[in-house]
């Protein structure tokens, strides 16, 4: 006995390889240059458009030698076709996180990762002993649609289109030297000339915001500059300059003995730690998990005493 004959539907006709050479033509509007993108020869980009301008009977591209214009109906057509790839890679990388069962992936600042995170975390490998957690370093933004990071912790001020996030700790700029280095040159106090002190530089923490004077160039040699808060506040402990340092990060220095405050006040950032992640991986529960337990963790962090905030 013979079977139904399957009635093809219009998913079975739809050209979803040739949409996606689609946008990259229209986005480097030459195919060679597409083809490199795709890894695909130039002839299999001019089959794929040649495919779809027959499934719609409409010119897509003009072709004037080596130059491509794409017409008015790809640019009318174009917004569709990138909302709609962007929403299924985005289904597919959900589902990829939600069942694969490897480590959950973080991507946080090194300097947070290496001096408020880490002392942490054996705290939450005692509570979920069966999450495996894997680091990442960096500032940049994260295009979840196309890694494999969960989480992103990041310093800023929390504005992350179309993601979940969520304010983690605030932090403040404070004064900070070596208790040998305290001793031979004094205590920094706000509004005093600081041109006799070796002061470490550093971008991010800049001694401007602490001396309220215009007279920056007068310590620019007196010490070295870096640009890292994690070797900033080593160079600190090391004796080589007073250092203008992030709450968060000096901390154990101070409780250590290793540094000292040198000045009285506290300044708060513009910037705090932000928990970052699509809307959607809230549900996963290792995400859910992580999540519940730096935000305890966050709330047990005492801040600065007595916070200036002129």
């Amino acid at each position: 006995m013979k079977g139904k004959l399957k009635v093809p539907s219009a998913y079975d006709r739809l050209p979803l390889g040739a949409l996606r050479v689609f946008e990259a033509v229209a986005t480097h509007l030459n195919f060679s240059t597409a083809a490199d993108a795709l890894n695909v020869t130039p002839a299999a980009v001019s089959q794929q458009i040649k495919a779809l301008e027959g499934y719609i009977q409409i010119p897509l591209f003009r072709r004037n030698g080596r130059r491509v214009e794409i017409t008015d109906e790809g640019l009318e057509l174009l917004p569709a076709v990138r909302a709609g790839l962007e929403k299924l890679e985005s289904a597919l990388q959900q589902i990829k996180h939600q069942r694969r069962a490897g480590p959950l992936q973080i991507t946080t600042l090194s300097s947070f990762l290496q001096i408020w995170l880490l002392p942490r975390i054996r705290s939450f490998r005692r509570k979920y002993p069966n999450i495996e957690l894997r680091f990442h370093t960096s500032r940049e933004l994260v295009d979840f649609s196309r890694t494999t990071h969960h989480i992103a912790i990041r310093f800023g001020r929390g504005n992350y289109p179309n993601l979940h996030s969520e304010k983690i700790l605030d932090d403040w700029l404070v004064p900070v030297a070596s208790p040998d280095l305290i001793k031979q040159y004094g205590m920094v106090e706000r509004g005093t000339n600081l041109s006799k002190f070796p002061l470490l530089e550093s971008g991010d923490e800049p001694w401007s915001v602490w001396s309220q004077t215009d007279e920056e160039a007068a310590w620019h040699s007196r010490a070295p500059s870096i640009d890292d808060s994690a070797g900033l506040l080593t160079a600190a402990e090391e004796g080589l300059g007073y250092a203008l340092a992030r709450w968060t990060l000096v901390t154990r220095a101070l409780h250590k003995g290793t540094l000292r405050l040198a000045g009285n006040g506290a300044i708060p950032y513009g910037s705090a730690y932000y928990f970052v992640c699509p809307k959607s991986f809230l549900a996963i529960p290792k995400i859910a998990q992580f999540r519940e337990w730096i935000l305890a963790a966050a709330k047990e962090f005492p801040g600065p005493s007595a916070p200036d905030t002129r």
